[in-house]
């Protein structure tokens, strides 16, 4: 069925509107052109070798994907597509990863934020989902581990969706710790429950907190100092990545986190780093589909990164209400004390 409505879709002469393209980060990148970042500064990336990707995903997957260089095919029911630049841009994805991890090791900068696309979380040691190739936050995780001294690395998924291909990857990881905060199931990919804490020497190093619809700043930030900050001070990590995606803001139509409340969790991420491991902090771009909410959060964290200060979030609405109550007041105010 899945296969017979593509045909039909595919004989209509109508564009297939695929949310996960290269505007993404066109938008990023002229946002940050109009509104420059004092203290950001760009760095290129680089592709991934076979090794690197190798160290997460199966020989014989890599082998499937890398046949499809050059084609358009779709590789599962879940709508991951490829076109003929895909397999190139996934290789540069998850080498950029890599990248600003070596920037941060080698104390080239406190902090960095690999801007790339596809997205990477939900892709599995042998299967691609969700618009992932390659999981682009693993590949640098290992990496950091088997070739820049770091034991134990945490990683910090806040995209709207879970990051099941990281929770598959590391389950059994004991020296990788991570925290996923997205959208309960039923919503995609429908992993990530609460009792989902690894297994074997893993256990206990897979921390999830699943949130309802319309979740925002005061849930996140509660989890972030309740639940993370513990976490991170036992495992004391040698790094952070974090999984960032833009889609629990509300124009993404998933939760209801704001602008500040990004800056908000990257300022507790950045405490975190420098107590435990000389601020090295990694970010790694994934979903995010609405162009504002995705260029100007990116920004957000950028600027927060770079020193930024820190606005504290509101609970959406009340300063209006505040505002609007001080406007109203006088007309229910009688001279008259009867």
């Amino acid at each position: 069925m899945e296969r017979r409505i593509r045909q039909l879709l595919s004989s209509l002469n109508v564009p297939w509107k695929y949310p996960e393209h290269a505007g993404r980060l066109s938008a990023i990148r002229q946002l940050l052109e109009l509104e420059p970042v004092p203290g950001l500064r760009f760095e290129c990336g680089k592709s991934a070798t076979r090794d690197q990707l190798g160290r997460v995903h199966t020989s014989s997957y890599l082998s499937h994907i890398f046949d499809l260089r050059g084609k358009n095919a779709w590789l599962d029911v879940d709508t991951t597509a490829v076109s003929t630049g895909s397999i190139d841009a996934a290789e540069v994805a998850a080498g950029t990863a890599i990248a600003a991890v070596e920037a941060v090791i080698q104390g080239r900068s406190e902090s960095a934020f690999a801007l790339v696309r596809p997205p990477g979380h939900h892709a599995e040691p042998v299967r691609a989902r969700g618009f992932c190739l390659f999981n682009n936050v693993a590949v640098a995780a290992a990496h950091a581990q088997a070739e820049l001294g770091c034991r134990r690395v945490m990683i910090v998924d806040w995209d709207a969706h879970h990051g099941n291909g990281t929770q598959d990857i590391f389950y059994a990881d004991p020296d990788v710790l991570f925290f996923d905060i997205h959208r309960a199931s039923p919503f995609y990919p429908g992993t990530g429950q609460l009792e989902e804490i690894g297994v074997g020497l893993g256990e206990g190093t897979t921390v999830n907190v699943p949130m309802p619809a319309g979740a925002g700043d005061q849930a996140y930030l509660k989890a972030f100092n309740e639940i993370l900050v513990p976490a991170a001070d036992w495992f004391q990590p040698d790094l952070i990545l974090v999984s960032a995606g833009f889609d629990p803001h509300p124009f993404d139509l998933a939760l209801n986190v704001s602008f500040e409340g990004f800056a908000a969790m990257t300022g507790i991420l950045q405490e975190v780093a420098r107590r435990h491991c000389k601020g090295q902090l990694v970010f790694v771009l994934e979903g995010g589909y609405h162009l504002i909410s995705l260029s100007r959060g990116v920004r957000t964290v950028l600027e927060a990164l770079a020193g930024g200060t820190l606005q504290e979030p509101s609970i959406t609405g009340l300063a209006e209400v505040e505002a609007a109550a001080a406007f109203h007041r006088q007309a229910f105010v009688s001279d008259d004390p009867d």
